[in-house]
């Protein structure tokens, strides 16, 4: 018959209306874990709703189109006048505007605000990263600002508002806001000290004017940036307002958007100061100490990003391989794909269960939980962010060509999953952070002992990890050429003490066995054979 091979048989249905949330089963368990009971029914309800918008058709079309248009920079408008404004699809105002009214910037002053939000972050994520990007930010500006009550006064409440307000206006006239970052220039990356910018100071109510440059500055089109600038008292942190409160534009310009990766649907420009108006935050010469606790903050939203990004990967494979047939049979019934599945299935569960921990511990905000996240931050941020690209690139391949075909979006991921480790510090930055907890804060190592140590005797492979782990801290000789070796075992031992506390036997299993036993090999679908895998992966299955 004429047109008969043209039948369409055995393709796989696309993942879409289904509740994010709810479909994830470890980290539905991680949130109720981590909250008080009474908050369980009201948190939980509002995750699902937002897991059920995530999953929503529109909405992934909302986050494609946002991605297939990126920003534009327009300099100037039609008679000549610089305006240094960014334009984004009607897509990106409307994932943002989600976001925001979920309240992705709205986490330091609710019950459970940490736990809750990080949630959140993580189930959005998986519809769009780049818009991740100006709500982290947003969000973490919070505890710089308040080191300043006039500023917070002024900021916070806009900050942490639920209204998307996209138009520039001064902050007092919003109802909205949202906050960038400039850290970085040409000269130093990394190394912020090697920073150039000036800061002159215009009176003594803390008002400056800044000359210099920005060479990655996050989310440009945002109503306000803290940035790092030398002042007459060294390295200091400053607030750059988008527009004056006389309603006229401050001077921020943006010499060229950076042409990306991945995190395409998000803006990253150059900016240029000259004679920028800024207000100062904190003491002059303790920029960095100031700007810290955004960071950190901005740190664990890497955690959460890169576990989203993989949670989705993992989810979008096995839901392939639950619908595909090969070989005269379902893919995920095959025992090879099924090693695969769930080796993928325990990094990601590792992943969501470690960065839930970290957002109760800011919940808690006590001194030895402050004193974990010291070292636990930049441990996860080092390891969860590097274990991303890898799970991405598995999880395309377990579609075969179809998951290097775009209409499948799994490109999508595979390009987003090295920005986590990136941003906010590269590898080496993140492995550096934690000899320094090590050496300057002795209190850090104490709180994670205490924290791993509550699954000793469960798992001997956790017990011997923990040993081991041990013996490597007392070497102190060539500490700094093993950091990233030691960040890795600070990351996995803790992960399996949370998994062993926590998880269903057969995850912790799983990966005791591969991750800190060694009984497995440098891919992915080496675990051991007589584990539960098929149980591994049915836990893993996002049910639509």
């Amino acid at each position: 018959m004429a047109g008969s091979t043209h039948s369409v048989t055995n393709q796989v249905p696309p993942l879409v209306g289904y509740d994010v949330f709810s479909a994830d089963r470890a980290l539905a368990a991680a949130v109720e874990r981590h909250l008080e009971p009474d908050l369980h029914a009201e948190v939980l309800g509002e995750l699902a709703a937002l897991g059920r918008t995530s999953g929503s058709v529109q909405v992934q079309e909302w986050g494609a189109h946002a991605n297939d248009n990126p920003p534009r920079l327009r300099t100037h408008d039609r008679y000549g006048h610089r305006i240094d404004e960014v334009e984004f699809h009607p897509s990106w105002h409307r994932l943002l505007g989600k976001g925001v009214s979920a309240g992705l910037t709205a986490a330091w002053d609710r019950p459970g605000g940490h736990v809750r939000r990080a949630a959140a972050f993580l189930v959005w994520a998986q519809v769009d990263a780049g818009n991740g990007c100006p709500l982290s930010m947003t969000h973490a500006a919070v505890p710089a600002l308040r080191t300043d009550p006039d500023l917070a006064a002024e900021w916070v409440p806009r900050l942490t508002s639920r209204i998307y307000d996209r138009d520039l206006r001064p902050a007092h006239r919003k109802a909205g806001a949202l906050f960038g970052m400039g850290m970085t220039e040409k000269q130093g990356g990394s190394d912020v000290r090697a920073n150039t910018t000036s800061a002159r100071p215009l009176a003594e109510d803390g008002t400056y004017e800044l000359t210099g440059h920005k060479w990655f500055c996050s989310a440009p089109m945002s109503d306000g940036f803290l940035v790092l600038a030398q002042a007459p008292g060294g390295l200091t942190c400053f607030l750059v307002p988008r527009v004056l409160r006389d309603g006229t534009r401050n001077v921020f310009l943006i010499q060229r958007l950076k042409d990306k990766l991945g995190n395409r649907s998000n803006a990253s420009a150059e900016v240029e100061f000259d004679g920028t108006w800024a207000r100062r935050v904190g003491e002059e010469g303790r920029g960095v100490r100031t700007i810290i606790e955004m960071v950190a903050a901005t740190r664990l939203d890497c955690v959460l990003g890169s576990a989203g990004l993989m949670r989705q990967a993992v989810a979008q494979a096995v839901h392939h391989c639950t619908y595909r047939e090969a070989f005269g049979g379902k893919l995920v019934d095959k025992p090879l794909m099924r090693n695969v599945l769930a080796d993928l299935a325990i990094e990601s569960e590792a992943a969501t269960t470690l960065a839930l921990r970290l957002a109760a511990a800011y919940d808690d905000g006590g001194e030895q939980e402050r004193a974990l996240l010291r070292i636990a931050v930049p441990a996860a941020k080092y390891w969860v962010t590097k274990r991303c690209p890898p799970v991405a690139v598995e999880a395309a391949e377990c579609l075969g060509g179809n998951g290097y075909v775009e209409e499948s979006g799994m490109p999508r991921l595979v390009r987003e999953s090295p920005l986590n480790s990136i941003w906010e510090g590269a590898g080496n930055v993140q492995a550096l952070d934690v000899l320094r907890a090590l050496r300057r804060e002795p209190g850090a190592l104490d709180a994670y002992l205490r924290e791993v140590g509550q699954a000793r005797g469960a798992d001997h492979r956790l017990d011997a990890a923990i040993k081991n782990l041990l013996t490597e801290l007392a070497d102190l000789e060539g500490i700094e050429g093993r950091a990233r070796r030691l960040a890795e075992r600070l990351a996995l031992v803790l992960q399996g003490s949370l998994l062993v506390r926590f998880a269903p036997p057969q995850v912790a299993d799983a990966f005791c066995a591969a991750r800190l036993g060694g009984d497995a090999g440098a891919a992915f679908g080496t675990l051991p054979h007589t584990l539960d895998l098929a149980s591994v992966v049915e836990r893993a299955r996002p049910v639509t």
